[in-house]
């Protein structure tokens, strides 16, 4: 009798359903995954066009009739570049008497001072380095956020993740950025260095994060001495990277403060204390005021989080959404590091900001960068980590966040988009059409006259035109001995001679007015008056005119005298 062979269960048959299901999970997941895919991508390229704008019209004025009316559009690229400008100009950085900040801060004329050597002095090179400054910035942040985000940190759904583009976006097509990151000024540049420490404290070999920091730190306060109120962003960055652990905090901490004390002091005692000490102690001097009492504190404290809306009529509320609601859901958003960091920079600045109460534009733009990246981050967070309401057991609740989250990001980048492209598509040149009319002027006089323009902007002039200058305002010696050392020929203002340059200038020259240039929107500095500074006039004394008295009438008795007569 045959007995049919009893079938054996296979040992692989329940593995291989399990793979199946995981094969089908996956497949789900990456066409579930296609339109976060196509978004990150259309994401990235509206960064790209918008990022390769910046480099059009980079002669242009900073930006007419726009929301920000900011001084440093008319000096500040020439001031805190002007060690480059002189150093191959003039082949000496160092002026004795007028304003040096290069003493202090001294990166960002080094970097100009490598970039000249090559281009020459020219404000288009200038604002390309800063423009690239501010390249490097989305590229730091992309990886930034790519690193912290939950899908970094854990791997799970990296097919969704589209906060890091979407931050790139909005900070390309930022206008506020655009306007100011144009600019050859020390904020993009403080920005880049902040980022690029806040980076390196999430290195996970502990050499490089201490060499790193240690090295950058000093960098950034040697860029904008402000950079200290950043410390406490990075120092949680770093503690969260090390686990929450503190012996490992200090492993790293403790070494890279040691780095970065040796390198500034370093400077100072080698480089600044020998020589430039007064130029360095000027610079602190000069902005060691503040505006802040305890009777305005609270208004003082108000216009700094009020004036904040500069950075985006969308993009401001936004990040106060974000920051409301990562502080509700601290314990679970704040398990992404880089929320609370972003959090304690901008409040960190915003505070210096208030202490100095000289709420200019320019400043914001170091804030503006965190808070632009904070909103997509604390979405992604709650996307992915979000209490029950958000679970994939609700697709439906999770998809409407999806749609508000979707909605606010497409109007947010309309708005900033459609306005950026206005300040692309109407650039102006009245300051460098002034620069180039006033160099006319000045080199076309046929005396030999010193071509030393003082001016406000005198840096400025110099950074367009080559032409050579000294401030009018700061510097460690006096107007009137500076002006005496220097013998300018010109004199360069905007709109009047203020009371105390005349005082300075009037017992050494003549005021002769040759020129008047307008240029750029504000109304009390928009016409560039050019002086030319002549001997001065000694006043001759007069001699007194006698009166011409008429000849006494010689008439005989009786006698009438003549019309004639009369009439004399």
């Amino acid at each position: 009798m045959n007995v049919a062979p009893t079938a054996l269960p296979n040992p692989n048959s329940h593995s291989s359903a399990e793979d199946r299901r995981e094969a089908q999970s996956g497949a789900r997941r990456r066409r579930d995954a296609l339109p976060a895919r196509l978004a990150r991508w259309c994401l990235l390229a509206v960064a790209a066009v918008f990022f390769a704008f910046h480099f059009v019209h980079l002669s242009a004025d900073f930006p007419n009739h726009s929301p920000w009316m900011d001084w440093s559009k008319y000096t500040d690229e020439g001031w805190y570049g002007d060690g480059a400008i002189r150093q191959i100009q003039l082949g000496h950085w160092y002026l004795r008497g007028d304003f040096n900040p290069a003493a202090a801060l001294p990166v960002w004329p080094l970097l100009e001072w490598c970039l000249f050597s090559f281009t020459g002095v020219s404000l288009i090179a200038a604002r390309a380095l800063s423009v690239s400054v501010f390249g490097a910035t989305l590229l730091v942040a992309y990886l930034l956020m790519r690193r912290c985000s939950i899908t970094g940190r854990t791997g799970a759904d990296g097919y969704f993740a589209v906060a890091p583009s979407a931050g790139v976006a909005l900070l390309a097509a930022s206008p506020f950025c655009y306007a100011f990151t144009r600019l050859a000024i020390l904020e993009p540049s403080l920005v880049l260095l902040g980022m690029l420490a806040l980076l390196a404290a999430t290195a996970e070999r502990r050499w490089l994060a201490t060499m790193s920091l240690g090295v950058l730190l000093p960098a950034m306060i040697l860029t904008k001495t402000t950079a200290v109120f950043l410390v406490p962003s990075i120092a949680w960055m770093l503690w969260a990277a090390s686990g929450h652990r503190i012996i490992r905090f200090f492993r790293i901490g403790i070494p890279a403060a040691i780095v970065a004390a040796a390198i500034w002091a370093g400077y100072f005692y080698l480089v600044v204390k020998p020589r430039f000490l007064e130029d360095y102690r000027y610079l602190f001097s000069a902005n060691a005021y503040t505006g802040i009492t305890r009777e305005n504190a609270w208004e003082v404290v108000a216009t700094t989080v009020r004036d904040g809306i500069w950075m985006g009529k969308l993009t401001y509320p936004a990040a106060l959404l974000a920051m409301f609601v990562a502080v509700i859901y601290c314990r679970r958003l704040f398990r992404n590091p880089l929320i609370p960091s972003l959090m304690f920079w901008a409040f960190g600045y915003a505070g210096f900001l208030a202490y100095h109460n000289n709420l200019q534009p320019r400043y914001y733009l170091v804030i503006a960068v965190p808070l632009t990246m904070l909103p997509v981050i604390v979405a992604e967070e709650i996307y992915f980590a979000a209490p029950g309401w958000l679970t994939p057991a609700l697709p439906i609740a999770r998809g409407t966040f999806v749609a508000i989250t979707g909605t606010a990001l497409a109007a947010i980048l309309s708005v900033n988009t459609l306005q950026t492209a206005k300040f692309i598509g109407q650039p102006e040149y009245t300051f460098l059409d002034a620069a180039k009319r006033l160099k006319g002027v000045v080199e076309g006089d046929k005396a030999a006259r010193n071509h030393l323009v003082l001016s406000i902007s005198g840096s400025d002039l110099s950074l367009m035109t080559g032409l050579p200058s000294i401030c009018d305002d700061f510097g460690t010696m006096a107007l009137e001995d500076r002006v005496a050392a220097y013998k300018p020929g010109w004199y360069a203002t905007w709109n009047q001679v203020d009371d105390d340059k005349m005082d300075a200038l009037a017992p050494m020259y003549h005021l002769q007015r040759v020129a008047a240039f307008p240029a750029f929107d504000d109304p009390e500095r928009n016409l560039l008056i050019l002086y030319r500074l002549d001997p001065p006039v000694d006043e001759v004394p007069r001699r007194k005119q006698h009166k011409l008295v008429p000849k006494r009438l010689q008439t005989e008795l009786g006698q009438q005298p003549s019309t004639i007569q009369l009439a004399h």
